[in-house]
């Protein structure tokens, strides 16, 4: 089984619990995803105001891309950081895990253009423009829900394009969606947010939202947290959110983003990223065919890398 996941907060668990990628508790480790044929990831710099008092967001996002550095070199035989498809291409050539860096909450960057610039030299290929707060770029499905864009938020996703960056909607209010849709051109990008029509929550997509995802080419990755699934979600719940997109005609546009060690209760049956093959296999028992899994477990998301991030 191959697999490319769009989002996973495991930097962030290392920052506070000390420890490496090959081995630690949690939901994704090095040495437990070996398992995996071909195997891509998403590594997310994320912090809130409660994560370390003492620093700000920036010098957090700081030791963490500095743990990141730490743990590939650590790993050199099994993980590289990747910026392009071609390079994560290669990187199951030699069997090794393709790391990608994504930036959760522009905030961690003061939503800042030169900051912004200063983490695409140093290979972020991904940014979520809000987390659950409202910031200076635009407001968040959970604060400022009715606030789109401001000027400076259509300057930095126009900037983010300009580079060869993921302008990752999950996390942003449904207005600064729409904006996003509006200042853009390419694939629009949904690390990590399932279906509101499944599921109401606002941290999900509408149904016209994954349509706008579909017609742009974008993909968005099926998120494991528990909360956003539905009441006492297990694998058919999961499955539900999938079988929706795909309904809607988005069969090359569904991806998995699991928010991994980001979440505090995962689907029953599920201890982590690993247990992921239990929604393979359930999904073969449907007769979906293997073509259709291959896509939605990594080449949905690996063809909106290779055409997004060329650099």
């Amino acid at each position: 089984m191959d697999l490319f996941d769009g989002h996973c907060d495991t930097l962030l668990r290392c920052y506070e619990t000390g420890g490496g990628l090959f081995c630690r508790t949690g939901h994704l480790d090095l040495r437990r995803t070996r398992k995996f044929t071909k195997y891509a990831q998403f590594f997310a710099l994320f912090a809130d105001e409660t994560t370390d008092p003492a620093r700000t967001l920036p010098e957090i996002a700081a030791a963490e891309y500095r743990i990141f550095r730490r743990e590939l070199a650590r790993n050199s035989r099994c993980i590289c950081h990747c910026r392009t498809g071609a390079q994560a291409a290669q990187a199951a050539r030699l069997g090794k895990t393709a790391a990608f860096l994504s930036v959760e909450g522009a905030e961690l960057l003061d939503c800042d253009l030169e900051r912004l610039e200063q983490a695409y030299r140093l290979g972020v290929r991904a940014v979520n423009l809000t987390w659950n707060h409202q910031n200076k770029l635009s407001g968040s499905h959970a604060e400022g829900a009715q606030q789109g864009l401001t000027q400076a938020g259509r300057a930095f996703v126009r900037r983010m394009e300009a580079r060869g960056m993921l302008i990752d909607v999950s996390h942003l209010s449904d207005p600064g969606f729409w904006d996003v849709v509006s200042e853009t051109t390419g694939p629009v990008f949904a690390s990590h947010s399932n279906s509101r029509a499944v599921f109401f929550h606002t941290r999900n997509l509408t149904d016209a939202q994954f349509t706008a995802i579909i017609s742009r080419n974008g993909v968005t990755g099926i998120n494991l947290y528990a909360d956003f699934l539905g009441e006492n979600p297990d694998t058919d719940t999961v499955i539900a959110h999938i079988e929706h997109f795909w309904a809607l005609g988005g069969r090359q546009n569904v991806a998995i983003g699991g928010d991994w060690d980001g979440c505090a209760r995962l689907p029953a049956g599920y201890t982590g990223i690993w247990d992921l093959e239990r929604l393979y296999e359930a999904l073969l028992r449907r007769n979906h065919p293997e073509s259709l899994l291959r896509d939605l477990f990594y080449y949905n998301l690996m063809r909106v890398v290779s055409k997004v991030c060329t650099m």
